[in-house]
């Protein structure tokens, strides 16, 4: 009985590092698109995500069945809890690179951000699809060392989300409202991208330790 539970958790967990991977994917496709107002590149992200869907249910269901069926205990219960709520965290990671995608096609044919803050953007997007990467290298190995380091590789994004208020409240800024509001919500986006990642790699550590206290985030405000 046990040696089939953890077949289906080991099962579980590679469908959900699959959603990993896919979101950071989706976040790629979705950034080039942004920053090259590529119209049939964004609606291939559009297109892809009833995929998404499908794939998070059929994760989330496999979690309930292990947990009406299996009836976990200690440490097989944390592990079947972190990964049915990481299976929501991935699916967030595949919506919010929708959202981007949503945005280009909007201002289409037009150029959702201007040409002058496309660098930030590419950087955010490269942070994002790293992330995502490690986040589910992660939830495969189980390691919580490599899980901790996900908290500080978002401090660069966390940094470039402030960058972006900034930017957009700057006197200098050349740019329409339209515009400026499109600029914070799609740095909003990769930044809440990021913190799905994050917090998928916090769960990592539970199940591995037990231990739910969040790893510190360096450069970050704690009241945040």
């Amino acid at each position: 009985m046990r040696t089939a539970f953890h077949h289906q958790l080991d099962a579980l967990s590679h469908s959900i590092a699959d959603i990993c991977e896919r979101s950071g994917t989706a976040m790629a496709r979705a950034t080039e698109a942004l920053l090259s107002a590529d119209i049939v590149l964004a609606e291939t992200v559009i297109s892809a995500h009833r995929d998404f869907i499908t794939r998070s249910n059929q994760a989330e269901t496999a979690a309930y069945n292990l947990l009406l069926l299996q009836a976990p205990v200690a440490s097989d219960l944390r592990a079947v809890l972190s990964s049915l709520k990481n299976a929501a965290d991935v699916y967030r990671m595949a919506a919010l690179a929708l959202h981007v995608a949503d945005t280009v096609r909007l201002r289409h044919p037009s150029p959702a951000i201007p040409d002058d803050i496309k660098p930030h953007f590419a950087e955010m997007g490269r942070i994002a699809v790293d992330l995502s990467r490690s986040a589910t290298e992660v939830v495969l190995s189980g390691n919580p060392d490599h899980a901790a380091k996900l908290a500080y590789d978002d401090d660069a994004m966390d940094e470039l989300h402030r960058l972006a208020f900034t930017i957009v409240m700057d006197r200098q800024w050349s740019h329409t409202v339209t515009t400026a509001v499109d600029v914070t919500l799609l740095s909003r986006y990769y930044e809440r991208f990021a913190d799905h990642a994050v917090t998928v790699g916090q769960r990592v550590i539970f199940q591995a330790t037990g231990s739910q206290v969040a790893v510190p985030r360096v450069g970050r405000n704690q009241s945040a």
